[in-house]
């Protein structure tokens, strides 16, 4: 993590984090569009590119484009391979006041990024995407996946009892404070995606949630394994509930002023 010195002279930065895995084609594209829209809305930014463990030359069009870009910085998953892991990576080199998750393929829509930082400034812990509210829209998503990805949410909406519909969308933004109050974290791979910000939800940190798009990847193959990950979802599932019923509450955000 940044030192007390950084953190104080970084209060409004914005950190990416963005795990790339063989995205050799995709990620330039991705982070020169986040860094134009960022640069274009006077956002102070950096972004922190997750090289975990390509065996293309991602890593190598990254730190070139590093050289000649002071916010972009590049890291090696310092775990073994897992999307989770370089999630945990990046968390431990941010020095911003608020850090969001993106994907590499450029799914996400930069804009939307914009979106969520002023929303948080606001006074929000957290802010969540949504792709499946009104204002939102989702091009190319593979059926299968749409059937499956509505399921796993709408059960796990009504375990927990909340309204928000897209747990499982990577697309978040967390403050600094929030992500210090979700530790330890423990996914590994993708249900990271749930870990987050259902330890945000029942630890009682404020967030919001609005419509963000999404697109699917034109180049290269998605690394979410619906097979493997489908035991690692329930198992955090089951952790973050069984946190929810059974901890009385000692992991609740303490109300301290910012």
């Amino acid at each position: 993590m940044g030192n007390s010195i950084i953190k104080t002279m970084n209060q409004k930065l914005l950190s990416l984090i963005i795990p790339a895995r063989n995205e050799e084609k995709s990620i330039l594209a991705t982070v020169s569009s986040f860094s134009t829209t960022l640069k274009r809305e006077k956002i102070p930014f950096e972004i922190i590119v997750i090289d975990d463990h390509s065996i293309d030359h991602a890593s190598d069009v990254m730190k070139k484009y590093a050289l000649k870009n002071k916010e972009i910085f590049v890291f090696q998953n310092t775990f073994a391979p897992g999307f989770g892991f370089a999630i945990r990576t990046g968390l431990e080199h941010f020095h911003g006041s608020y850090v969001a998750i993106v994907m590499a393929d450029l799914s996400d829509d930069p804009h939307d990024l914009v979106k969520m930082y002023k929303k948080a400034k606001e006074g929000y812990d957290c802010v969540f995407g949504n792709r499946f509210i009104k204002g939102a829209w989702v091009i190319n998503y593979p059926i299968h996946k749409l059937v499956l990805n509505r399921l796993v949410n709408n059960g796990i909406r009504f375990l927990f009892m909340i309204r928000y519909k897209d747990v499982t969308n990577a697309f978040k933004l967390y403050s600094r404070e929030t992500i210090e109050g979700l530790r330890p974290i423990l996914s590994n791979y993708f249900n990271i995606t749930v870990e987050l910000p259902l330890k945000a939800i029942i630890r009682g940190y404020r967030y919001a949630v609005i419509p963000t798009n999404w697109t699917g990847r034109k180049i290269g193959i998605s690394r979410l394994k619906l097979t493997e990950m489908g035991s690692r979802y329930f198992f955090i599932i089951l952790y973050c509930f069984l946190e929810k019923i059974l901890s009385h509450g000692d992991y609740k955000k303490q109300n301290k002023k910012r």
